[in-house]
């Protein structure tokens, strides 16, 4: 006999696995910042290594066709300076770049163009009706 469960019950379980994930996800995050740190201050690796696999992951990412073309070299050094900050652990230097990037995309933001939608007065739809059962056959002009 087939077991029923209720939508709520579902959901419920679905949001809790969601929930175990997104802590999984923050607890690998941790450790993975943590272990990065202690490798960077015991010097096994440099600025321009971090740079340089960088480079790396991105040429392997359009060899394999995921991207379509190389970043150029000043996006890929704006990468490793904001991954070195965070290794670092450049608190103030952190705040200072979150706020930019705030700012950019609350400008970009601003800058887009709100769709508009004008409604037209019920006179004009009339006419508008009107003038497409004259034209189809009594069919309805849809806009």
């Amino acid at each position: 006999m087939p077991m029923q469960i209720g939508l709520d019950e579902l959901l419920s379980m679905l949001l809790a696995r969601v929930d175990g994930m997104a802590m999984d996800g923050e607890n690998q995050k941790s450790r993975f910042n943590i272990m990065f740190r202690i490798l960077y201050k015991k010097g096994l690796f440099s600025d321009q290594d971090v740079l340089d696999s960088i480079r790396e992951e991105h040429r392997i990412l359009k060899g394999l066709g995921v991207i379509e073309e190389l970043p150029s070299n000043e996006v890929m050094e704006n990468v490793a300076r904001d991954l070195l900050l965070w290794i670092k652990g450049d608190v103030t230097a952190l705040k200072k770049t979150m706020e930019e990037y705030e700012k950019r995309v609350s400008d970009a933001v601003a800058r887009q163009q709100k769709p508009k939608i004008d409604v037209a007065p019920a006179a004009v739809l009339g006419q508008l009706d009107r003038l497409g059962a004259q034209q189809q056959g009594g069919k309805k002009i849809i806009l």
